[in-house]
Protein backbone atom coordinates (compact mmCIF):
# COMPACT_ATOMS: atom_id res chain seq x y z
CA UNK A 1 0.00 0.00 0.00
CA UNK A 2 1.46 3.35 -1.10
CA UNK A 3 1.37 5.88 1.74
CA UNK A 4 2.85 8.84 -0.11
CA UNK A 5 5.88 10.99 0.47
CA UNK A 6 5.26 12.10 4.05
CA UNK A 7 4.33 8.81 5.70
CA UNK A 8 7.75 7.08 5.61
CA UNK A 9 9.70 10.29 6.16
CA UNK A 10 7.63 12.10 8.78
CA UNK A 11 4.65 10.15 10.11
CA UNK A 12 6.26 6.73 10.61
CA UNK A 13 9.29 8.11 12.51
CA UNK A 14 6.94 10.01 14.83
CA UNK A 15 4.82 6.89 15.38
CA UNK A 16 7.98 4.89 16.07
CA UNK A 17 9.09 7.43 18.67
CA UNK A 18 5.68 7.25 20.36
CA UNK A 19 6.00 3.45 20.38
CA UNK A 20 9.38 3.81 22.09
CA UNK A 21 7.82 5.74 24.94
CA UNK A 22 8.09 9.42 24.02
CA UNK A 23 5.08 11.07 25.63
CA UNK A 24 2.55 12.86 23.43
CA UNK A 25 3.27 16.08 25.35
CA UNK A 26 7.04 15.90 24.76
CA UNK A 27 6.44 14.93 21.13
CA UNK A 28 4.00 17.83 20.63
CA UNK A 29 6.49 20.30 22.09
CA UNK A 30 9.32 18.81 20.00
CA UNK A 31 7.25 19.12 16.82
CA UNK A 32 6.02 22.63 17.62
CA UNK A 33 9.50 23.91 18.43
CA UNK A 34 11.01 22.10 15.45
CA UNK A 35 8.57 23.91 13.18
CA UNK A 36 9.14 27.27 14.83
CA UNK A 37 12.92 27.01 14.97
CA UNK A 38 13.01 25.56 11.47
CA UNK A 39 11.75 28.85 10.01
CA UNK A 40 14.24 30.99 11.96
CA UNK A 41 15.07 33.81 9.52
CA UNK A 42 18.83 33.26 9.46
CA UNK A 43 19.90 30.55 7.05
CA UNK A 44 22.27 27.91 8.36
CA UNK A 45 21.35 28.20 12.04
CA UNK A 46 18.34 25.95 12.52
CA UNK A 47 20.03 22.58 13.08
CA UNK A 48 22.19 24.00 15.87
CA UNK A 49 19.25 25.89 17.41
CA UNK A 50 17.07 22.77 17.38
CA UNK A 51 19.86 20.70 18.93
CA UNK A 52 20.44 23.19 21.74
CA UNK A 53 16.73 23.54 22.50
CA UNK A 54 16.22 19.76 22.47
CA UNK A 55 19.11 19.23 24.89
CA UNK A 56 18.19 22.10 27.23
CA UNK A 57 14.48 21.20 27.36
CA UNK A 58 15.12 17.44 27.25
CA UNK A 59 13.03 17.02 24.13
CA UNK A 60 13.29 14.37 21.49
CA UNK A 61 16.18 15.35 19.22
CA UNK A 62 15.16 13.18 16.23
CA UNK A 63 11.60 14.55 16.30
CA UNK A 64 12.66 18.19 16.49
CA UNK A 65 15.20 17.70 13.67
CA UNK A 66 12.76 15.79 11.42
CA UNK A 67 10.38 18.74 11.54
CA UNK A 68 13.24 21.21 11.16
CA UNK A 69 14.32 19.54 7.92
CA UNK A 70 10.75 19.32 6.59
CA UNK A 71 10.08 23.02 7.09
CA UNK A 72 13.21 24.14 5.23
CA UNK A 73 11.19 25.11 2.13
CA UNK A 74 8.87 27.09 4.39
CA UNK A 75 11.90 28.82 5.94
CA UNK A 76 12.96 29.95 2.47
CA UNK A 77 9.42 31.06 1.64
CA UNK A 78 9.11 33.04 4.89
CA UNK A 79 12.53 34.67 4.74
CA UNK A 80 11.41 37.72 2.79
CA UNK A 81 8.14 38.16 4.73
CA UNK A 82 10.13 38.12 7.99
CA UNK A 83 12.58 40.62 6.47
CA UNK A 84 9.68 42.90 5.48
CA UNK A 85 7.98 42.59 8.86
CA UNK A 86 11.25 43.41 10.62
CA UNK A 87 11.71 46.44 8.36
CA UNK A 88 8.23 47.67 9.29
CA UNK A 89 8.80 47.09 13.01
CA UNK A 90 12.03 49.09 12.94
CA UNK A 91 10.88 51.56 10.28
CA UNK A 92 13.86 50.62 8.15
CA UNK A 93 14.05 51.08 4.40
CA UNK A 94 13.17 47.88 2.51
CA UNK A 95 16.20 45.96 1.33
CA UNK A 96 15.79 45.53 -2.46
CA UNK A 97 16.48 41.79 -2.70
CA UNK A 98 14.56 38.64 -3.56
CA UNK A 99 14.81 35.22 -1.94
CA UNK A 100 16.68 33.93 -5.00
CA UNK A 101 19.18 36.80 -4.75
CA UNK A 102 19.73 36.08 -1.06
CA UNK A 103 20.41 32.41 -1.76
CA UNK A 104 22.74 33.36 -4.61
CA UNK A 105 24.65 35.77 -2.37
CA UNK A 106 25.05 33.10 0.30
CA UNK A 107 26.30 30.53 -2.20
CA UNK A 108 28.70 33.00 -3.82
CA UNK A 109 30.19 34.45 -0.63
CA UNK A 110 28.52 33.58 2.66
CA UNK A 111 30.52 36.04 4.77
CA UNK A 112 29.77 38.96 2.42
CA UNK A 113 26.08 37.99 2.46
CA UNK A 114 26.05 37.93 6.27
CA UNK A 115 27.62 41.40 6.40
CA UNK A 116 25.20 42.77 3.79
CA UNK A 117 22.10 41.25 5.43
CA UNK A 118 23.15 41.75 9.07
CA UNK A 119 20.74 44.53 10.10
CA UNK A 120 17.83 43.21 8.08
CA UNK A 121 18.36 39.73 9.52
CA UNK A 122 18.35 41.02 13.09
CA UNK A 123 15.13 42.90 12.41
CA UNK A 124 13.63 39.71 10.96
CA UNK A 125 14.74 37.71 14.00
CA UNK A 126 12.91 40.16 16.28
CA UNK A 127 9.77 39.81 14.14
CA UNK A 128 10.13 36.01 14.26
CA UNK A 129 10.59 36.20 18.03
CA UNK A 130 7.30 38.05 18.41
CA UNK A 131 5.35 35.51 16.35
CA UNK A 132 7.03 32.30 17.52
CA UNK A 133 5.59 32.00 21.05
CA UNK A 134 2.05 32.26 19.67
CA UNK A 135 2.80 29.66 16.99
CA UNK A 136 4.43 27.25 19.46
CA UNK A 137 1.59 27.63 21.95
CA UNK A 138 -1.11 27.01 19.36
CA UNK A 139 0.76 24.13 17.73
CA UNK A 140 1.32 22.50 21.13
CA UNK A 141 -2.35 22.88 22.08
CA UNK A 142 -3.43 21.32 18.78
CA UNK A 143 -0.80 18.57 18.57
CA UNK A 144 -1.03 17.28 22.16
CA UNK A 145 -4.58 15.88 21.96
CA UNK A 146 -3.98 14.63 18.42
CA UNK A 147 -0.88 12.71 19.50
CA UNK A 148 -2.65 11.40 22.61
CA UNK A 149 -5.41 10.04 20.38
CA UNK A 150 -2.87 8.53 17.99
CA UNK A 151 -1.05 6.89 20.88
CA UNK A 152 -4.21 5.34 22.31
CA UNK A 153 -5.72 4.24 19.00
CA UNK A 154 -2.92 3.39 16.62
CA UNK A 155 0.34 2.86 18.43
CA UNK A 156 1.16 -0.52 19.87
CA UNK A 157 4.42 -1.00 21.72
CA UNK A 158 7.22 -2.18 19.41
CA UNK A 159 7.43 -5.58 21.14
CA UNK A 160 3.70 -6.22 20.41
CA UNK A 161 3.80 -5.08 16.79
CA UNK A 162 6.41 -7.68 15.68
Amino acid sequence: MQKGFFYPRLVRPILDLLRQGVTPEKMALSLALGGALGVFPALGCTTLLCTIVAIVLRLNLPAIQIVNYFVYPIQIALLLPFFRLGEKLFRAAPLPVSTAQIQGMIHANAWAAVRFLWTTTWHAIVAWGLITPVFVGLAYLILTPVLQRVLHRHVKPIAESD
